[in-house]
């Protein structure tokens, strides 16, 4: 058990918050950093990991709504291509341009001279903040993405979004670690059981599930950011909404890397909706679908692995097609699609129109606040509205209007002077796919100035720990003192992405990992590597069948990544 976790537990009843969030996914996370550096005193809990559920299973992407253009929703696309371009300029080290090259069927049910001219409006939408579109034909497909399949095609065009250059959980956690650096008391795999309004005071009732012990945490506002889940929790804290959520769907295979392109490959699945190949490192991402579902959570059927694995198939010329086997790891994520009671006749028939979009509903009266809905690129808009909404609350928060959010520029410049005067770059491992600066800044950003401490003590700091990835022995001490790690899935799956690339068997003979693991939990190592690979033998079943341990190994060492940052785990 970390010590940060144990001491924020206890302090979770030892005073009146301002503001308990209940759910740590980027609604929560965001809103605990906006609050606390604003001046608010926060307790931000979940009830498993941070970003363990919607925030975990995105594909990594960062986009202004292209395909709600088609939709007249005019409004939301502008609003998201604004929040994609102030996460690129705030975040430069994390969120990135890329490039999506899109291929059109002939019987597509627009032209590519007309979706041209839309990849022209979304790029005037988006202030011509990103490199400019460009219309490709048929020869000009074959001749730079060889491996796609223009058989049927009548070209296409090329356009700009942008990536996380980490993956979507590590992005999240950096919120959380804001908060704790802005004094907010956080805490994992804590769960909320009921909430009451007593005497003008929201009284939690809360769990540690890692020691079963129950306390109450009093706060003058209750955030109920659950995601998903947020319906459930109103009806235990009988609040009545106007909002609710239906939804849907959506997975991700990933793949040893099928083309060397660093653009995501995009196209029109069969069943007309939007199809991407990202580039991931060493690996590909493949998806999505789009299926309503009614429990939670969700999970991979056949059906969804063989209507992907069907559609790259079709779409790219491979010699040899890939299978089930070829499925190195998977994600399945449910989005929360936001719909008004007076709509629910269009439940069945038009849900899939839904957008992503966020509501936030207010009781005035209660003192309570609830998020539904919500994408990654708007959550720095989340986090304003929620400021706005708690002062209306009558929560005072001294330094509002101060900045909250962002890499801090003079930090930044006072790393790298320091790193070049320690030649960092050149005491690191070799074989690094970018410079370990930019890696450390790029994850840790202002704390990575303690790393740089930690390696002028012991320059054996900055080798590679784990083999086949690029974490240096440095940066597991700090994740184990700084970043609440419960579970060996807590670093493997969402710090890092070491197991999206890697397969189970894999990454259990890996060098370092039994050392990274006593780093990681101390006495509790061999407990903890243990629990980790004991769920892939739960799941040998034909629905698990393909996350199961096969022959692919680490690779000595990792291949460049497909922009100037690494994507690696």
């Amino acid at each position: 058990m970390t010590k940060l976790r144990t001491t924020n537990i206890r302090k979770l009843s030892e005073r009146v918050f301002d503001v308990l969030i209940l759910g740590a996914g980027i609604n929560g996370a965001v809103s605990a950093s906006a609050l606390s550096g604003q001046g608010a005193s926060v307790a931000l809990i979940d009830k498993g990991d941070f970003a363990s559920f919607t925030s975990q299973e995105s594909s990594n992407l960062v986009w202004g709504g292209i395909k709600y253009l088609e939709g007249l929703e005019f409004g939301l696309v502008r609003k998201l291509c604004k929040s994609r371009n102030h996460l690129m300029r705030h975040y430069p080290s994390s969120v990135q341009e890329i490039r999506f090259f899109t291929t059109l069927d002939k019987d597509f049910r627009h032209s590519r001279s007309f979706l041209f001219a839309g990849g022209l409006f979304y790029w005037m939408m988006g202030s011509f903040f990103t490199e400019a579109p460009r219309l490709l034909s048929t020869n000009k497909i074959r001749e730079e993405e060889p491996s796609i399949n223009v058989g049927h095609s009548q070209g296409g065009f090329e356009y700009s979004d942008a990536y996380l250059a980490d993956n979507d959980a590590r992005f999240v956690f950096g919120f959380v670690r804001e908060a704790l650096d802005h004094g907010a008391t956080v805490a994992n795999y804590v769960e909320a059981i009921d909430s009451k309004r007593v005497d003008g005071l929201w009284h939690t009732r809360i769990k540690d599930h890692m020691t079963g012990k129950e306390q109450t945490i009093r706060s003058k506002v209750l955030l109920n950011a659950c995601g998903p889940f947020a319906d459930r929790y109103n009806e235990k804290s009988h609040q009545k909404t106007q909002h609710k959520h239906l939804f849907s769907k959506g997975i991700h295979l990933i793949v040893n890397r099928i083309t060397p392109s660093r653009k995501v490959l995009a196209f029109f699945a069969n069943d007309g909706r939007l199809f991407f190949m990202i580039p991931m490192g060493p690996k590909t991402c493949i998806g999505t679908t789009d299926t309503r579902v009614e429990e939670l959570p969700p999970h991979v059927t056949d059906e969804d692995r063989d209507f992907v694995l069907d559609n790259i198939n079709q779409l790219l010329q491979l010699e040899t097609p890939l299978s089930r086997a070829d499925i190195i790891a998977e994600r399945c994520g449910v989005r929360p699609l936001v719909v008004e009671p007076r709509k629910e006749g269009q439940d069945q028939g038009d849900w899939a129109s839904l957008s992503r979009k966020h509501v936030i509903e207010v009781d005035h009266n209660q003192h309570h606040i609830s998020i539904f809905g919500g994408k990654l690129t708007d959550c720095l808009n989340v986090g304003e509205e929620i400021s706005a909404e708690v002062r209306r609350l009558g929560v005072r928060l001294p330094y509002a209007g101060n900045k909250w959010y962002g890499e801090p520029e003079a930090l930044r410049q006072e790393f790298f002077h320091q790193a070049r005067l320690m030649g960092l770059d050149q005491m690191a491992s070799p074989g690094l796919s970018e410079p370990l600066s930019q890696r450390l800044w790029r994850r840790y950003t202002a704390r990575s100035l303690y790393l740089l401490e930690e390696i002028r003590q012991d320059p054996t700091m900055a080798e590679v720990l784990i083999e086949g990835t690029e974490y240096t022995r440095c940066e597991l001490y700090h994740v184990a003192r700084h970043e609440m790690i419960v579970k060996l899935d807590d670093f493997l799956r969402r710090r890092s992405k070491i197991a999206l690339i890697t397969r189970p068997e894999a990454i259990k003979r890996t060098t370092g990992m039994r050392e990274a693991c006593r780093i990681l939990f101390g006495e509790e190592a061999d407990m903890r590597f243990e629990e980790y690979f004991l769920q892939f033998q739960k799941h040998d079943s034909a629905e698990h069948d393909v996350m199961l341990p096969s022959q692919e190994d680490l690779p000595a060492s990792a291949p460049p990544s497909f922009a100037s940052q690494s994507h690696h785990a």
